[in-house]
């Protein structure tokens, strides 16, 4: 009883630090708006730049250009800057700020078509397309981020009939470090290197997408272990037609570390009650979802606690009815995190379908003797796609999607690089692979076997910018030219 009542007591001290340091934090400058220290959402790699410049018109881009190649300064392109590993920023380098070139040039809702500037967001064309009926295709699972960075990172969501971003993307348009504007379509030679390829190649000006009609689902939420979730899959959702979203959750509470599940289909219903459904919503849980992730940061207990909740959550949802439209409107607010001792980061990991239980097997073995604050596991399904010259995705692969937290400080930031490249090396035995928007710690040889076009991407990238006026530090990592 008395350690009941202490947990309780720790709860409220906890609770009350935490609405503390939310307002403290409400007043504070963002880091990302002080050249001294410019960095991104990770803030692990903070550098000083020469100014941030707002993409707003095409000429402004293109005096920018001729201003950089003029000085011999780097260009980095820069949307909401979820990219973890300085994918859009350099040292004493000019950044181009995308996020005001957001308007919709074009939409033609009979051949479902819509063209937009980069710099929209998700949420900007859901609003704008959900009248009509339309929905996205691909994108990832949160609506925040800009069309040109998800082309950049060549995202991926929930759906699982349509794989890929690539695979939705009829053209776009690109400056070019000569200045030149080209339309780039799928036949094209740069469509395979651009999309994929961290602002490389130039300045992605608009995109025209494909759409889909928008559905009514229905929520079903099964708990299962991890042993037999590939025989699920198979079975219940990828032969399924009637199932179009789908995303599960792997345990990270100590008391049931990487083997209890919890898995979500969304299957295709009747539209006719589509009306009443379909007005779009926001997300109604961001507070208790922070406050729940700040409490697994620290406790154990919280870990237990988060995981608990979430399950009983979902389960509780079953049988209950929303638009596609709506189940990508998750806004990611619960994720933002400030805190001046520590961080949290992702990591993505893909592992083919079939070899999930003996992957999960060997991961847990790993982790189980290290001291990594591992918070969240995400599970979603990416059909085999190797349109684009750093395709993730070889074959049918879970992709893991990590939540991690670690501290600023050298020592703490060096064993949490150590950690996530034995892991990758553990992923790579199992034929996966992993996602490059993160902190960069995986080495030159990992990215090579998880990526074997890596040598001809940066080919391209030399013929196309043969001076290195669009740069970043990944480039500068992994270059191999």
């Amino acid at each position: 009883m008395k350690q009941k009542w202490l947990w309780i007591v720790l709860l409220i001290v906890y609770a009350a630090a935490f609405l503390i340091s939310i307002t403290i934090r409400e007043g504070q400058v963002h880091k990302k708006k002080d050249l001294e220290a410019f960095t991104d959402v990770s803030h692990l790699m903070p550098v000083k730049i020469k100014k941030v410049v707002q993409g707003k018109e095409v000429d402004t881009l293109k005096e920018v250009l001729k201003e950089a190649k003029a000085k011999h300064l780097p260009i980095s392109i820069a949307g909401k800057q979820h990219s973890m590993g300085g994918h859009t920023y350099y040292e004493n380098g000019i950044v181009l700020d995308m996020t005001e070139f957001r308007q919709i040039l074009a939409f033609d809702p009979k051949k479902k078509t819509i063209r937009v500037q980069s710099g929209a967001t998700w949420d900007d064309i859901q609003k704008y397309v959900n009248p009509y009926g339309l929905a996205v295709k691909v994108m990832q699972s949160q609506n925040i981020f800009t069309i040109g960075g998800s082309l950049s990172a060549n995202a991926h969501g929930r759906d699982i009939r349509y794989g890929s971003l690539i695979d939705t993307v009829r053209s776009f348009r690109l400056l070019k470090a000569d200045g030149e504007i080209v339309t780039v379509k799928p036949d094209d030679d740069l469509f395979s290197a651009v999309i994929g390829g961290y602002g490389l190649f130039g300045v992605i000006l608009d995109v025209e997408l494909s759409l889909t009609k928008d559905e009514l689902y229905k929520m079903e939420t099964t708990s299962l272990g991890y042993d037999e979730y590939t025989e699920y899959f198979q079975k219940h959702v990828k032969h399924n037609k009637e199932v179009r979203m789908h995303l599960a959750r792997i345990s990270t509470a100590k008391t049931n570390f990487l083997k209890e599940m919890y898995v979500t289909n969304y299957s295709l219903t009747s539209d006719q009650e589509m009306e009443s459904y379909q007005e779009l919503k926001e997300d109604q849980l961001v507070m208790p979802l922070k406050f729940m992730l700040g409490l697994s940061r620290r406790f154990d207990m919280g870990k237990d606690l988060l995981w608990n909740l979430q399950k009983k959550y979902f389960l509780s949802q079953n049988d209950q009815l929303i638009t596609r439209n709506n189940v990508m409107r998750s806004d990611s607010a619960f994720l933002e995190y400030e805190n001046e001792s520590d961080t949290d980061v992702l990591q993505e990991y893909f592992v083919p379908v079939d070899g999930f239980r003996a992957y999960i097997d060997d991961m847990r073995a790993f982790l189980q003797q290290e001291d990594l604050n591992l918070m969240n596991i995400t599970i979603r399904y990416v059909q085999k796609n190797e349109k684009a010259d750093l395709s993730y995705a070889k074959q049918d692969m879970f992709a893991l999607v990590l939540l991690v937290n670690y501290g600023f400080e050298k020592e703490e930031k060096a064993e949490a690089e150590r950690i996530i490249r034995k892991m990758t090396d553990i992923t790579l035995r199992h034929d996966g692979s992993y996602y490059l928007p993160y902190m960069p710690y995986q080495t030159k040889a990992q990215m090579k076997r998880a990526y074997p076009k890596t040598d001809v991407f940066f080919q391209k990238k030399k013929q196309a910018d043969p001076d290195g006026t669009f740069t970043n530090y990944f480039y500068e990592r992994y270059n191999t030219q």
